[in-house]
Order: structure tokens, then C-alpha cells, then sequence
């Protein structure tokens, strides 16, 4: 089959990996792509939110499935766009993208379905009084969070009132656009989180790997959040009692009463878990594969991703198409420019590539881009790094040795990543 895959991040090159390896696939197409795709994926010279032009390549090419990295198109309705032409997607409706971008949607979701998830309140930006008061009346830690997408930055954790308030304020001036201008504010949960990737055909769903993710810029969490800085896959906070759990209580739920609601979940729901004495609580839905996650977790996967993708695009998921390997460790370090996520410099020349690589090593760029045959830092986070091993220890260590082979000025990355996971 011909594919479409929308993106640039190193999310979209490990899915362009894995659907080039694809029987099922014939030729694939990447928009906009990064330089890490060239020879996998032929890139298009569209704008990524062309969408006029994107369906007219499509019909023109006769792609068989668009697969759609990034939240924004979701957000813009790329799915509803390219089906009235009937074009097949690996990807969520506007309205069942909701679950992701807007936060008060996603909680008052739960609250009604009775799915568990922290208390809350939505407050709206003429309302600023009312969120003083409320945080003036709550206990501590408290969690700020944007309604809107905001590349995965908009979570506050505050420590005390003072943080909490400077939290509000800067969202209501404008600090994540319109994304902040509705805010909600929820208790801080206890607990260890992970995370679960679970492929949806609107009815029925096959769970992927699952993971733990490293937000916060910082080693040991501390710092502002980030897009994420690396994970690690599978995690020991998740057994399978809790992932009876997360299926019962969770994922069977969501995918039903988005259904009943008469908008059925199609494509990668990634769900974020707040795990702490045996109980789940979720903490975001995000309606596509996660970003450091999926390098972490695909790389547990073998056989015909495509074909799977494409099953479950068609409401008909098939389970046997690809085979998650077993008693296999995989470690993901993000590396960073040195300022991310406030401020950075970027082109800066990347080297070292060539002496990466082997069946057991994978790097993914995010942040690049070639100019004069050179390749030129472009971005937060630059590059990806997984490692798989029968270990966890094994794969972090050789991890950490590859990194050392890479570089380039104000190269950053976090030394503690999966350190939870041993």
C-alpha cells in the first residue's frame, strides 16, 4: 500500500522506520518529514496544515492511509478533511481528538463515565478571582494545567500558593496563546506514573508495550516539563494486575462511551497513569503515539506495522500482525540544546552519526536540518537514542556509552534516564 505519514519529530521517524520495514507497504511518503527519513520516505514540499493540497496528493497518488503524528493537524480536523474524500486515516476524528486537546473536555469525560482521574475545577481567564480563591482554599502540591495543547509544557506542578498564582497569571496573560486562556486546576496525585499506548479501531483495541516517560527537564524531575527527555520500556510499576486494571477501568470505558457518543476512537490512544497502591488514575489522554514513548516502545515490536495500522483505520483491527518480543529491554534518551525548553541557540553541526548503529541501537533526529551537505541543530530536542537489551540495566548502559560518540556545541541531555525503572 502507498502511506502518508504527517510529521517531522523523531516520533514520525521511528513510525517511518517501522512502516518502511512493513510488508504491506509499497512506497511511503512523509510531509514534512527530517532529514533522518531521506531513503525511507520520499518527503513532499507541502505545508504541513495545506490540507486543500494534501487531499489532492492523496487522491492524485492513490494513498491508501494517512498515519498522523502531531496533536496540531488532529486539533485542525485533518481526519474529518481527508474523509470526506474518503480517505483512510490512522487517526482520530476532531471530535474524538478532544480527549487530548482540550483538557476540560477529557475531565468532565471521566467525571461522567466514572472513569478515575484526579479532582478538578475549570476555571476561565474573566474569572481570575475565582481561581485565587480556589487555591487559596487547597492543599498542596496543586497541578495548573492549560486547556489547550501547548507541546506538552502546559503542566504546572506548584508547591505552595505563591507558585500556583504565578502559574494562573502568566497562563491568562498569554503564555501558551489561546490554550491557556481556560485553565484546570486539579489535585496533585500521589504515585508513580507510566505510560500506556493502545491501538484503536473504534470497538476493540490491542495494547502496545508500556512505558515510563521523564517530563521535567531536569535529572531527579526537577525543572520545568518538556515535550520529554526520554523513557524506558517496559516498566516495573505496571504488572499485570494493574493492567487488568487499566484495560477494565480505562480503556474499555473510553473506547465505549466515545463510541455511544457518537464519536468512536480511531488510531493510537495514549493513555497517562498515575499508579499508587494497586489503584490507576489518568492523569491525560493524548489522541496519538507519544513522543519520546513510541522510540521506547516500538522498538519491542516486529512483523507488519503497517498492515495493523491499517486494519484498525479500517474498524476491523488485526491482533496477529505484529509480534510484541518478549523479555526485552529498551532505553530512549532524548538529547537536548542546552536551554531547552526556554531558550536555545540551534545550528550547530551534528557529528559522530556514522559511529552509531547497529541491530541493537536505533537514533531518531527530531531537531535537525541539512544545509550545504551539513547536519545543522534545529530544534528543543535534536535527537533520539534507543538501545535495546535483555536488560534494563544492559540498555541504559549501552545508552549512555553511544551518547558519548555524538556531538555537537550545547549539547544537553538528562544522566538518570530509567534510573527509576532499577
Amino acid at each position: 500500500m502507498k502511506i502518508l505519514l504527517i510529521g517531522s519529530g523523531g516520533r514520525e521517524h521511528c513510525l517511518a522506520e517501522k512502516l518502511s520495514k512493513s510488508k504491506s507497504t509499497e512506497k511511503l511518503y512523509c510531509l514534512p518529514g527530517n532529514p533522518g527519513m531521506l531513503g525511507i520516505a520520499e518527503p513532499l514540499g507541502l505545508r504541513i496544515n495545506d490540507y486543500k493540497r494534501i487531499t489532492e496528493f492523496c487522491l492524485t497518488n492513490q494513498i491508501d492511509l494517512v498515519v498522523v503524528g502531531p496533536e496540531a493537524p488532529l486539533a485542525d480536523g485533518i481526519v474529518d478533511i481527508l474523509s470526506e474524500s474518503n480517505i483512510k486515516c490512522f487517526a482520530p476524528t476532531k471530535a474524538a481528538a478532544q480527549l487530548e486537546c482540550s483538557k476540560t473536555f477529557a475531565k468532565y469525560f471521566m467525571r461522567k463515565h466514572k472513569i478515575p482521574t484526579a479532582k478538578f475545577r475549570k476555571i476561565c481567564s474573566e474569572n481570575i478571582d475565582e481561581a485565587m480563591e480556589y487555591i487559596e482554599s487547597h492543599s498542596f502540591p496543586i497541578v495548573i494545567k492549560a486547556d489547550g495543547l501547548a507541546a506538552g509544557k502546559g503542566v504546572i506542578v506548584a508547591n505552595n500558593a505563591y507558585e500556583a498564582k504565578a502559574a494562573v497569571i502568566d497562563m491568562f496573560k498569554g503564555k501558551f496563546k489561546e490554550a491557556g486562556k481556560i485553565i484546570v486546576v486539579e489535585e496533585f496525585l500521589e504515585g508513580e506514573e507510566a505510560s500506556i499506548l493502545a491501538i484503536c479501531d473504534g470497538n476493540d483495541f490491542l495494547l502496545l508495550p508500556h512505558s515510563q516517560d521523564h517530563k521535567r527537564i531536569y535529572d531527579n524531575d526537577e525543572g520545568p516539563n518538556t515535550g520529554g527527555m526520554g523513557a524506558y520500556s517496559p516498566t516495573k510499576i505496571i504488572n499485570d494486575e494493574i493492567l487488568k486494571k487499566v484495560e477494565e477501568q480505562v480503556l474499555k470505558p473510553t473506547l465505549n462511551y466515545m463510541r455511544e457518543e457518537g464519536t468512536p476512537f480511531v488510531g493510537c490512544l495514549y493513555v497517562g497513569l498515575m499508579i499508587h497502591n494497586g489503584g490507576v488514575n489518568v492523569v491525560e489522554y493524548n489522541a496519538r503515539f507519544g513522543d519520546p514513548e513510541t522510540q521506547a516502545v516500538l522498538a519491542h515490536i516486529e512483523g507488519d506495522f503497517a498492515k495493523l495500522l491499517y486494519s484498525a483505520a479500517s474498524g476491523n483491527i488485526d491482533k496477529s500482525a505484529i509480534r510484541i518480543k518478549k523479555d526485552l529491554h529498551s532505553c530512549c534518551v532524548v538529547l537536548a540544546s542546552k536551554g531547552y525548553p526556554i531558550s536555545f541557540e540551534k545550528g550547530f553541526e551534528i557529528k559522530g552519526l556514522e559511529n552509531i548503529g547497529n541491530e541493537d541501537v536505533f537514533l531518531y533526529q527530531s531537531g535537525t536540518t541539512l544545509e550545504n551537505g551539513k547536519l545543522l541543530t534545529d530544534g528543543g530536542r535534536v535527537l533520539s537514542l534507543v538501545t535495546v537489551a535483555d536488560s534494563l540495566e544492559a540498555a541504559r548502559k549501552r545508552n549512555y556509552e553511544e551518547i558519548e560518540k555524538i556531538s555537537y556545541l550545547n549539547k544537553y541531555y538528562r544522566k538518570d534516564i530509567a534510573l527509576k525503572g532499577i
